[in-house]
């Protein structure tokens, strides 16, 4: 009987619907802490900036309504000291950084101002309050920076930083096992005889899952007995188990039956190319993917299904990739009955190109890109239509 496909939307509804947000957690130091999920806000205990301070290097002036010709010079003022109170028509050298002294209502930048004798010139006004970063401008007190499930970007962390936070409460990495299977498979190194394929996916998958804790269980042969044995095994020490390649419906591909009699198997046919022969399951609590044995079956469903479900897994508020409408420097008039997500890459001229072949074998395709061109099923693309864009560096970083 054959089975419907289902669409790509809502086999990720279906997938994420599935993700259940680990509770573990650890504490580690900021450098330690870049690309991990925060567990919890973080609150500010602080304003940012502490204080009023000098947004250049100039001077500070007290002045009122009408400018005095020029001003006294009575203090020098420099990033980590505190000034003394500035009189009306007095003015302190000041430098990008430095705490605004008491009584001073505007800073003039350096060039804007000529020193004489002790005595500052303004060639150039400025509206009272220029060039002060007031307190709290930034940061108020009490103030969430950072929710909770945020992936901590370089940027975060200096947040973190600049309000005095020495760690950060992040949830510990999901425990992974990765498997291949298939009689055909070599490891690099070693010969290739005839029949036999080097296992790359192995090594592209690994690269993809750096922020998790992976265990690899190397080539599970195509012999269902051990299929079945090693996935059982694998699920009761992992959070999540990955395989590639084995489930289709091949006299030889073993691990849809062995995840069907160990658990349960909740989908496994996507109507998107690369890609169809993608599963899902659990085995005693474990989630089970399944993916292509086409590397870049295998290397396309990770970005666009099984990342975002590991990220709600670890309670992310960002799961899905940044896409973009860009200008097609292609033709596409290949209507078929699945989503096509093509390998592309933008040109001198800011427009998206393809890579000539599409395979789902085509390697070279994914080092070529820098990413997936989103092709509505039946969807026909003209030179200078506009088509959705996703990045690889979306997905990975």
């Amino acid at each position: 009987m054959r089975v419907a496909m289902l669409d790509f939307d809502h086999a990720l509804s279906q997938l994420l619907a599935q993700a259940r947000v680990s509770p573990a957690v650890e504490t580690l130091v900021l450098n330690q802490a870049k690309g991990r999920i925060l567990a919890e806000d973080v609150v500010s205990q602080i304003a940012v900036p502490a204080f009023d301070n000098s947004g250049m290097d100039g001077y500070a002036l007290n002045v009122g309504e009408i400018w005095p010709e020029h001003f006294a010079l009575v203090q020098r003022i420099a990033a980590g000291e505190v000034g003394q109170a500035l009189g009306f028509g007095d003015a302190a050298r000041i430098f990008t950084g430095a705490p605004i002294p008491a009584g001073a209502n505007v800073v003039v930048m350096q060039e804007s101002c000529r020193c004489e004798e002790g005595r500052v010139y303004i060639t150039q006004k400025v509206k009272p309050g220029a060039n002060i970063r007031l307190r709290g401008e930034d940061i108020q007190a009490g103030a969430v920076i950072l929710p909770a499930g945020t992936r901590l970007s370089a940027a975060a962390i200096g947040l973190a930083a600049s309000i005095g936070m020495e760690k950060l409460l992040v949830k510990r990495p999901l425990k992974i096992a990765l498997l291949s299977t298939g009689d055909e498979l070599v490891e690099p190194g070693q010969p290739l005889t005839a029949g036999k394929i080097y296992n790359s996916n192995r090594y592209a998958i690994t690269a993809l899952l750096e922020d998790y804790t992976v265990t690899d269980l190397g080539i599970v042969p195509d012999d269902a007995k051990l299929t079945k044995d090693v996935l059982w095994q694998a699920a009761q020490e992992h959070d999540v188990l990955i395989t590639s390649g084995g489930v289709s419906v091949g006299e030889e591909d073993h691990v849809k039956a062995a995840v069907e009699q160990l658990g349960s198997l909740n989908l496994w046919k996507i109507a998107i190319k690369p890609g169809k022969p993608f599963a899902y399951g659990q085995i005693a609590g474990c989630d089970f993917i399944g993916l292509p044995g086409n590397p870049v079956s295998s290397f396309v469903t990770f970005l666009l299904l099984v990342r975002p479900f590991l990220l709600a897994r670890m309670g992310s508020l960002n799961t899905a990739p940044p896409r973009f409408k860009l200008s097609a420097a292609f033709e596409w008039k290949k209507a078929g009955h699945r989503r096509e997500f093509l390998r592309g890459r933008l040109n001198s001229a800011g427009q998206v190109e393809i890579y000539p072949h599409q395979g789902s074998g085509v390697l070279t395709s994914l080092v070529w890109a820098t990413g997936l061109v989103d092709i509505a099923i039946g969807e026909t693309i003209s030179l200078g239509d506009t088509v959705t864009f996703i990045p690889y560096a979306a997905c990975i970083e």
